[in-house]
């Protein structure tokens, strides 16, 4: 196993979930069909350097960094609405 892939695929794999899970709840949606041409690309790489296994150990990995992020952080701190968010010192 390729340690060199398995460390930039793994921060790639989990940049982009990451990306789903704290994007505005109205906009997850949009956010996650545009990240599905980069995982396409992303799963080609993969498959044409033959480095499936690496892919597999990547997003498993990716999956419990954002599982681990959301239970300690994400779930008290969820992402609001960009109606709801009051800039400091704004008199408006």
């Amino acid at each position: 196993m390729n340690m060199g892939y398995l460390l930039v695929l793994t921060l790639i794999v989990t940049a982009m979930l990451m990306a789903v899970q704290r994007a505005e709840p109205k906009k997850r949606l949009i956010v996650f069909i545009l990240l599905l041409i980069p995982a396409y690309l992303l799963r080609n790489f993969v498959i044409y350097r033959e480095i499936v296994t690496e892919g597999w150990a990547a997003l498993t990995i990716a999956l419990v960094f954002n599982l681990l992020f959301w239970a300690l952080i994400g779930r008290y701190n969820p992402v609001r609405s960009s109606d709801e968010i009051q800039v400091l010192g704004m008199d408006d």
